[in-house]
């Protein structure tokens, strides 16, 4: 706590600039600081924060009503690579001819993928018919940032088991 002359003197006779970090704080904070780093700081902190963030993706996975078990289980793998991703899933059914006047099957059939994929994501929107076809969305557990984190995690943890299997395999011939 000093006052502004002295501060002002202080940053003249150091050659740098009295920046007010918190003015709304009681009494105000200012530090003495070269002020163009500071702006150049913050900028790099602004860019980072923004190259980090992640826009989350509508992926799409579409159904038929008479859809065969195996390739059930191959959409829904796919959905769950979508979900561990940070993307959402947008779960559609196609309707045919007959098929529309059976809803209810379309939406058992989307509460069944639902369940199954739950561990991955949870529903945000029920089923509702959109004209000829039924939609649904799942959105992630994890948002896209923390899942592009832990693949980073994933992947760095592997290149290095590499790098030591790489290591302990050239010594062993070397011997």
């Amino acid at each position: 706590m000093v006052p502004i002359e002295t501060a002002l003197r202080l940053a003249a006779d150091a050659d740098l600039d009295l920046v007010e970090v918190a003015p709304n704080s009681k009494p105000p904070v200012a530090k003495i600081m070269d002020y163009g780093k500071f702006k150049y700081e913050a900028a790099q902190k602004a860019k980072e924060a923004r190259r980090n963030q992640a826009n989350t993706v509508l992926k799409e996975v579409r159904f038929r009503l008479k859809i065969d078990k195996h390739d059930y289980e191959t959409k829904t793998k796919r959905a769950i690579g979508f979900l561990s991703q940070g993307d959402k899933v947008k779960a559609m059914i196609l309707f045919r001819g007959r098929e529309q006047s059976r809803p209810e099957m379309g939406v058992r059939l989307l509460q069944r993928f639902a369940e199954e994929i739950a561990e991955f994501g949870t529903v945000e929107s029920t089923p509702r018919i959109d004209g000829r076809n039924m939609v649904m969305v799942i959105a992630p557990l994890k948002n896209k940032s923390e899942a592009k984190a832990e693949q980073n995690a994933r992947r760095a943890e592997e290149k290095a088991t590499r790098r030591a299997e790489k290591v302990d395999g050239s010594d062993s011939a070397d011997a």
